[in-house]
């Protein structure tokens, strides 16, 4: 029993009501109205804006509405009392009785309690790392892996059916530079001594068996052959291989993708002879939003190589961006922003009516120009929401971690995963939000305390199980299974720290809406930890009052209610875990 959407219906039926009466008028538009957790908690358990949103339209003083809806609210299943606050909010009290029905609900449905219809199936497509295939992922890339597999999960457990994407930039200068590094490695193979790696080339020695690859395959072929002949080849085995190692990197993490989108295939050309890149062009003339024209200068400091030229730019200022934006470069190639538009364009026509990227800190500048390229390429009819997610500082100790030995030039993933654990990792890149700044002490994350988020949680779910089977060894007949907890008699609860830890698992259902809306994963951290301190506040206060102990030996009644209470709460815990794509525990080791 959602109290949020109960106090909804029954203010919806009180409305109706005062409709139906003349004191409202007919054609009233409630759509924002909302139904909240009061800022302040004495205030109640609910509060609603109702007074608020309708009294203009209703032509009354928002106070004067609250007090005709207040009495209506008052003969409301479960409401204890209602006052009016301030200008007009509504704030309702619940009794402990509508709780305890709460959690006996929670129970029946099991693990099915927090999954909602919500999204109605809406397709939504989900882009996330998209790291350049030019080496293995590093610490960076985690941050936005994490927070985009997670906003997937949550998305799906919200009723979306979700695709999660992966675009692979294999068209960029970058991945020459990564064929002429794995060639270098190539070389090596074949016995050359390669001395230091020239500056511009990758350095690190994940290349090496790409080289020997090459060399297995090809033997000392490649040799003679000149780099216009080489290349495509040697990119094409080093961009497979590169991808095999960031899907085994991701892996590791428990990151999947449904997609993997190569950049090179906007190049390719279609039955009529046109790539995708060029019809997305000709749309964009065909809307009138190509045209020959000269930018201003760049804001603030000139570049020396700057010089005035007439470009093909797109009217991206019609769609709300800063300046118009270049579709060709000087030597008639298109932009990397040419390859977004077609992308785009692409998932929209795959059936993705909403669209989410996840980018990385150094692309930030980039959010305003992919929306307006959203709203082109499909009329306005679909929506980009951009999560940009900020930089992550390791550390050990306070100190910074900078240097691997792998990567020659930065921390994996996959050494960092292979340290603490992809749980670990996954909690707390997401108990923090997205665009801010994020300190990940390699220390702090594995140490036992209420300061280690992911260790108090799991501790919580532990404890749980550890309760679970002290109390079939104190009551060896006992079943604890969750279908015959649900049917314990719960009247026994009723302290107010017991009370506060139903609330919480009754509000768990709305958090998770509520961060689906939001495209917001890191709420549910923050829930989970909320729960886990309850929880935890629960067991204290059991060891200073033994009648509040979860297990009582001479009272089986008791103790069934109680145990009822935390079953649920390490469902809360385990479900929402998952959607973090974290594994609960059952044991702390």
């Amino acid at each position: 029993m959602d109290p949020f959407k109960h106090i909804a219906r029954s203010l919806a039926t009180a409305i109706d009501a005062l409709k139906q009466d003349g004191r409202l008028p007919p054609a009233l538009d409630t759509t924002a109205v909302a139904v909240e957790t009061p800022r302040d908690p004495t205030h109640g358990d609910v509060s609603t804006n109702v007074a608020m949103v309708l009294a203009k339209p209703a032509g009354m003083a928002p106070r004067a509405l609250a007090e005709i809806i207040a009495p209506c609210l008052r003969e409301a299943a479960g409401v204890t009392n209602v006052t009016i606050a301030g200008p007009g909010f509504i704030n309702l009290t619940l009794s402990d009785a509508f709780w305890r029905a709460a959690l006996r609900a929670a129970l029946d449905l099991g693990e099915r309690f927090g999954a909602s219809d919500l999204g109605a199936g809406q397709r939504v497509n989900v882009e996330y790392v998209s790291a350049n295939p030019t080496g293995p992922m590093h610490v960076g890339h985690t941050r936005g892996a994490v927070f985009g597999d997670a906003l997937a999960n949550l998305l799906d457990r919200s009723g979306y059916e979700v695709a999660r994407e992966y675009y692979i930039n294999d068209a960029g200068a970058q991945v020459d530079t990564l064929a002429r590094s794995a060639f270098l490695r190539y070389r090596e193979a074949l016995g050359e001594a390669i001395g230091d790696i020239p500056e511009g080339l990758y350095p690190g020695d994940y290349l090496v068996p790409v080289g020997q690859q090459l060399a297995a395959a090809h033997g000392n072929a490649l040799l003679s052959l000149p780099e216009a002949e080489w290349l495509p080849s040697v990119r094409e085995a080093a961009v497979s291989a590169m991808m095999d190692l960031i899907r085994a990197d991701l892996a590791a993490l428990g990151v999947r993708h449904d997609v993997f989108f190569s950049e090179r295939s906007l190049q390719d050309k279609a039955a009529d002879g046109a790539t995708k890149l060029q019809d997305a062009l000709a749309q964009l003339e065909r809307d009138g939003l190509v045209y020959r024209g000269i930018l201003e200068p760049p804001k603030g400091k000139t570049p020396d190589d700057w010089e005035p030229r007439e470009q093909t730019l797109f009217r991206a200022t019609q769609f709300g961006d800063d300046v118009d934006r270049p579709l060709l470069k000087s030597d008639g190639s298109f932009t990397y922003f040419a390859s977004d538009i077609a992308y785009h364009k692409d998932k929209y026509e795959r059936g993705f009516p909403t669209l989410i990227n996840v980018l990385g800190a150094d692309h930030a500048g980039y959010v305003t120009r992919l929306k307006a390229a959203v709203k082109a390429v499909s009329a306005g009819q679909a929506t980009l929401d951009v999560k940009v997610c900020q930089l992550v500082r390791l550390l050990r100790g306070s100190e910074p971690v900078k240097m691997s030995k792998r990567a020659g030039t930065f921390i994996t993933l996959r050494e960092v995963v292979d340290e603490v654990g992809p749980g670990v990792v996954r909690f707390i890149m997401l108990f923090r939000k997205n665009d801010a700044a994020l300190d990940f002490d390699f220390e702090k994350v594995t140490e036992q305390s209420k300061d280690n988020p992911v260790f108090y949680v799991q501790y919580a779910h532990a404890r749980i199980h550890s309760v679970l089977r002290m109390a079939r060894e104190t009551f060896p007949d006992l079943d604890t299974s969750t279908h015959v907890l649900a049917q314990a008699d719960l009247g026994v609860l009723g302290d107010p720290a017991e009370i506060a830890v139903v609330k919480l698992i009754a509000a768990f259902p709305r958090a998770i809406e509520q961060a689906a809306l939001a495209h917001e994963p890191h709420r549910v951290a923050f829930y989970l930890y909320d729960l886990a301190s309850a929880f935890h506040g629960l067991w204290n206060k059991g060891k200073e009052d033994p009648q509040l102990r979860f297990v009582i030996a001479d009272h089986r009644d008791a103790t069934m209610a109680r145990l009822a209470m935390i079953r649920a709460v390490g469902l809360v815990l385990a479900s929402g875990l998952r959607v973090l794509g974290v594994e609960p525990v059952q044991e702390m080791r």
